[in-house]
């Protein structure tokens, strides 16, 4: 059996009914373009040909009894083809409202546990004979940037579909440890491990603290966790899901980085703020204070990019929400970033363990459980949002020969975060999910189309810069 990491676990005990903790993407394509290549039983026959190089789509989760250990993964039976892989149409032409709404109710369902924790299905009745495929992976199997590997393993970078591979990748054991001897490893790894990784991480907080003191004194505050202010994007939410969608070119996005001298990240945050701050002036509900909004920073060096589950540290950043002059804002988020990424650089350099390796894993979903139970989601939330941009290939992508025309991550979202936004660069252009509850924030449609209106404002200020 293959234990998985403290991080991993986190996420899979971190679970509980308004909080799923998987991934998603929502792939739209032409099958007009791949010359009657592209069908969904093609897109089914490729997925199973490359199961051998996808080894989370193979494994089966193995639950160490009452939480006393890590969980881990074995090679699961042959794979249920029907159960994962299934297609459902819209009534034509189905618009993007539609598509929204049904992606929203596939993404609400949680995994099942009893089986490989992945489903895909292949939407068909889009507006102008498209089509879409929308996959779920848990998080505990992979992040942004594993995650983007895996969609480079599920599609080509040409017309016509690669060769299948002969070998499998990362193969386990298929046999399940008994339940009595997860449960006795567990204890005596908990009883030696956890005072001494209770130390550790004392002895590193306080070396992290220090590291990191001196951007304390030489600049402004910092972001800092639970320094969000209160708006309607935090509270209690439920499990219902929808998402909005936005497409830039990223040689516009490009061109405002070099008109202002900041990163493209800088640009993609400052963008998400316009957005957002007109979404609450809209909404009567702009606070004061700017928005806090937690950036996942990928922890993966040279040939770990494509190993299963997540390594992903946060930086925090303040959105400048409350600056009304656009190239203010995006200075000021900007500055707040590069902050960030110091800070974030003085912990990593002495990080060695993380807050979640320091306690038995089943005390994590008992925290969870406690956190909705006590309604502690009703008390200001750690952050606002969770704002990734992730990188990916700058080469079209195609699937069983149609051109990928969008593919719009969606984000889990957790502790009382009513909003993910999340975007992924392909083929020139940067895809942005804006995935929400609907409950807390109902059309992140709305959001969406504020990115744009963003930038064609940012474009427009570039004589300024």
């Amino acid at each position: 059996m293959r234990r998985m990491s403290s991080q991993d676990a986190a996420f899979l005990y971190g679970e509980t009914p308004a909080w799923h903790m998987h991934v998603a993407s929502l792939v739209i394509v032409d099958p007009a373009s791949s010359g009657g290549r592209f069908s969904f039983d093609r897109v089914r026959d490729l997925t199973m040909e490359r199961l051998p190089q996808m080894p989370q789509f193979r494994w089966q989760l193995v639950d160490v009894p009452f939480g006393v250990d890590l969980p881990g993964w074995v090679e699961g039976p042959p794979i249920d083809v029907e159960y994962h892989i299934k297609s459902v149409w819209l009534p034509a032409p189905g618009d993007e409202n539609e598509l929204s709404d049904l992606v929203g109710e596939l993404v609400a369902k949680k995994l099942d546990r009893h089986r490989p924790l992945w489903e895909i299905y292949m939407i068909g009745g889009l507006e102008g004979g498209r089509s879409a495929v929308l996959t779920k992976v848990h998080h505990a199997l992979i992040d942004g940037i594993s995650g983007a590997g895996l969609s480079e393993v599920m599609m080509d970078l040409t017309q016509e579909p690669r060769e299948a591979p002969t070998e499998s990748a990362h193969l386990l054991d298929a046999v399940r440890p008994s339940d009595s001897e997860l449960f006795a490893r567990g204890i005596v790894r908990t009883a030696v491990q956890t005072p001494i990784r209770l130390v550790r991480f004392g002895a590193q907080s306080l070396v992290q603290a220090v590291a990191a003191s001196k951007n304390f004194l030489v600049a402004k505050r910092p972001a800092m966790p639970y320094t969000a202010p209160r708006t309607h994007l935090t509270g209690e939410f439920t499990p219902r899901r929808k998402v909005g969608m936005a497409t830039l070119e990223i040689d516009r996005v490009k061109a405002v980085r070099r008109s202002f001298g900041v990163t493209v990240n800088d640009v993609v945050l400052a963008l998400c703020a316009s957005s957002l701050r007109e979404y609450l002036v809209a909404n009567d509900d702009l606070p004061g204070h700017p928005l806090v909004v937690q950036c996942p920073v990928s922890l993966r060096k040279g040939d770990d990019r494509d190993s299963v589950g997540s390594k992903v540290g946060s930086m925090f950043v303040e959105l400048a929400t409350n600056i009304e002059d656009p190239i203010e804002r995006l200075r000021a988020v900007a500055a707040s970033a590069s902050q960030a990424k110091e800070i974030h650089k003085a912990f990593e350099e002495h990080h060695h363990l993380g807050v979640t390796e320091t306690a038995p894993p089943g005390l994590i979903g008992l925290a969870a459980r406690l956190y909705t139970t006590m309604h502690l989601d009703r008390v200001p939330a750690a952050v606002n949002l969770v704002i990734s941009n992730v990188p990916g290939p700058p080469a079209p992508l195609y699937m069983a020969g149609a051109l990928v025309e969008g593919m719009f991550p969606m984000g889990p979202l957790l502790l009382g975060m009513g909003l993910n936004i999340t975007a992924f660069s392909h083929n020139r252009q940067l895809d942005v999910g804006v995935f929400s509850c609907p409950d807390l924030v109902s059309d992140p449609q709305c959001i969406a189309d504020g990115i744009e209106l963003a930038l064609i404002e940012l474009e427009g200020l570039t004589t300024q810069a």
